[in-house]
């Protein structure tokens, strides 16, 4: 068989402007724009990383102030949060406290309906009316986060003072329900991700077994893409315990710890409402500032924790799907 008869069977080359041998030239140029490239997308990733960085060490430089002149114990331990009384305090128990206690009622209420919708939206919806919904549910995220303040302060907290007999419309309730609307989008998203990764094959051999679509969906896929989904719970409690806006806007600023634990009526103070709340008020390089800066250097390890906890359950999701 000829050149010519060749070509025609076997058709052109899949690139054949490229010559199969390159000159001494062509393959120098290859060779540094493939390492330029690698170079300049190194650089860009170390750019956000040293960012970061530099971001934690200016935090922490200007908390160590207050962090040598005060008493660590009291700081973590002390119920009391009185800046410019005339004898400062500065006790932070009952705003983490407060933080931490929002975000987690924030997670009851938004959890099992965030399992659930995920559920929804890749086992029972058919895949048109998906690709509609699961854009509309993410693009929720998108909305600023001082609407979401109003609509707690104008709409949300009479009502509930209205509806319930409440002293007051803004407390922890106000701002759990609307945190929790806040992280539905995040948990719903990456629980489906995790969910829809498991394949067509587990769910067929639980059909084969002769189980049924709930208990399929219970004993089966959701015990399946645990890591997934708890990873989504932790990225929305990140969510929550990151906002500022709403709980500064609808928790009431109460420094205090709920008492009795479960009445979520009363108003309660968050690490992110008391830096916004002060900052501007605080002169500079004065010990209310710092300690300010000392609230942030709490939140930022809180928040570093939960995202190597949900890196964590993520990595083991890819695992258990085959996509490591």
């Amino acid at each position: 068989m000829s050149n010519t008869e060749l070509t025609l069977t076997l058709g052109p080359a899949a690139d054949a402007r490229r010559p199969l041998v390159l000159t001494p030239g062509e393959d120098l140029r290859g060779y540094v724009a493939s390492h330029l490239g690698r170079a300049i997308l190194f650089l860009i990733t170390l750019t956000s990383v040293l960012a970061v960085a530099l971001i934690l060490l200016f935090v922490i430089v200007r908390s160590l102030g207050f962090l040598s002149g005060y008493s660590l114990v009291e700081f973590l331990a002390g119920l009391d949060w009185r800046p410019t009384a005339d004898s400062p305090v500065f006790g932070s128990l009952a705003i983490v406290v407060g933080s931490l206690y929002v975000s987690f009622a924030a997670l009851v209420f938004a959890v099992p309906v965030g399992i659930l919708a995920a559920v929804f939206l890749s086992d029972v919806l058919s895949w048109r009316a998906r690709n509609i919904v699961k854009p509309v549910v993410e693009i929720l995220a998108a909305i600023p986060s001082v609407a979401y303040g109003f609509f707690a302060v104008l709409v949300l907290a009479p009502w509930m003072q209205k509806r319930f007999g409440f002293s007051t419309g803004t407390n922890a309730l106000n701002a759990a329900l609307i945190l929790a609307f806040m992280a539905l989008p995040t948990i719903i998203s990456v629980a489906e991700d995790s969910i829809s990764a498991l394949g067509r094959e587990l769910r067929e051999a639980s059909y084969s077994c002769g189980a049924t679509r709930m208990e399929t969906m219970l004993k089966v896929v959701i015990p399946a893409a645990h890591s997934g989904i708890i990873a989504a719970v932790v990225l929305g409690m990140m969510r929550a315990i990151g906002e500022t806006m709403v709980v500064w806007m609808a928790s009431g600023n109460a420094t205090q710890i709920p008492h009795p634990w479960w009445d979520l009526s009363q108003s309660i103070r968050t690490m992110t409402a008391t830096i916004a709340g002060e900052m501007g008020e605080a002169p500079e390089g004065s010990q209310h500032r710092s300690a300010l800066f000392a609230i942030g250097v709490l939140l930022l390890f809180l928040t570093f924790s939960l995202n190597i906890i949900s890196e964590y359950f993520l990595a083991r999701a890819k695992k258990a799907s085959g996509r490591a």
